[in-house]
């Protein structure tokens, strides 16, 4: 019986450490209001009404309107637009 137990705990663990590997990743995509607020400041004073700023794929994606038309704008680390897709 002593046996098992520590057979449990070693699956137990092995279960667990690819559940947070998800959440360290997650975590690593994620924006801080730092820089989600650089971001608002850097496209607003570009004239674009900033609705949501996510992070995906080492960019920066801000969803804004700018002259009645919805886009997506791509930014880098350095707050640079790399790259706008219209958002139809």
């Amino acid at each position: 019986m002593n046996m098992r137990i520590p057979a449990r705990l070693v699956l137990v663990a092995m279960l667990a450490l690819p559940a947070t590997g998800a959440f360290a990743s997650e975590r690593r995509d994620a924006t801080t209001a730092a820089q989600e607020q650089a971001i608002r400041d850097t496209l607003t004073a570009q004239g674009y009404e900033v609705r949501k700023i996510k992070r995906e794929d080492g960019l920066f994606e801000a969803y804004a309107i700018k002259d009645g038309k919805r886009l997506e704008i791509y930014l880098d680390s350095a707050m640079n637009i790399v790259r706008t897709k219209r958002d139809d």
